[in-house]
């Protein structure tokens, strides 16, 4: 657990009723961090350049736990995932500065579409010159061009999107 190690994590959330459960699970565990109820589009420029990694999961259309919540099929709107994905590329250009270089964001979401995905991530790199997509290698999902995909299961398992970018080093390499 990296708060465990020593860690020093930031959690920001737009929903202050999560970040409360957040909290309590950290009290729990009589362990502590930054915790920061804000719109992760909106940080500070005292936190560019800060952090050493990074989790995004994105806002989604939840299309990958679809089998759990059968009513997200009824809830969503024909324009939906566009504006998600024009969401989700605004967060990730947010953050990107906030990535020290060297650094590692992994952005992950519950959807199993490639608007939300693939293209998001296929748009990041072509528009940052300092990000390179690292490959995840791992036994479970499916490799994508850009991440891994994970699909939903009959009996247990949703459906989970990963992928993985570095921020170039101070010499213009990737990280690795």
């Amino acid at each position: 657990h990296l708060l465990e190690r020593g860690a020093l994590v930031t959690a920001v959330d737009v929903s202050a009723e999560r970040l409360v459960s957040l909290q309590e699970n950290l009290a729990r565990l009589r362990l502590s961090c930054d915790v920061r109820c804000a719109d992760a589009i909106g940080l500070q420029a005292s936190d560019v350049g800060r952090f050493d990694a990074i989790l995004i999961d994105a806002p989604c259309t939840a299309t990958g736990i679809i089998r759990r919540h059968p009513d997200i099929k009824l809830l969503r709107q024909p324009g939906d995932v566009a504006k998600l994905a024009a969401q989700q590329s605004r967060l990730l250009d947010a953050v990107w500065d906030l990535l020290k270089p060297g650094g590692r964001l992994l952005y992950t979401t519950c959807s199993i579409l490639d608007a939300e995905n693939e293209r998001v991530i296929e748009d990041m790199q072509s528009r940052t010159a300092d990000a390179t997509v690292l490959t995840i290698e791992a036994p479970w999902g499916i490799a994508r061009k850009w991440g891994r995909q994970r699909l939903p299961v009959p009996g247990g398992g949703d459906g989970f999107y990963y992928a993985l970018l570095a921020r170039s080093g101070q010499q213009g390499e990737p990280a690795r």
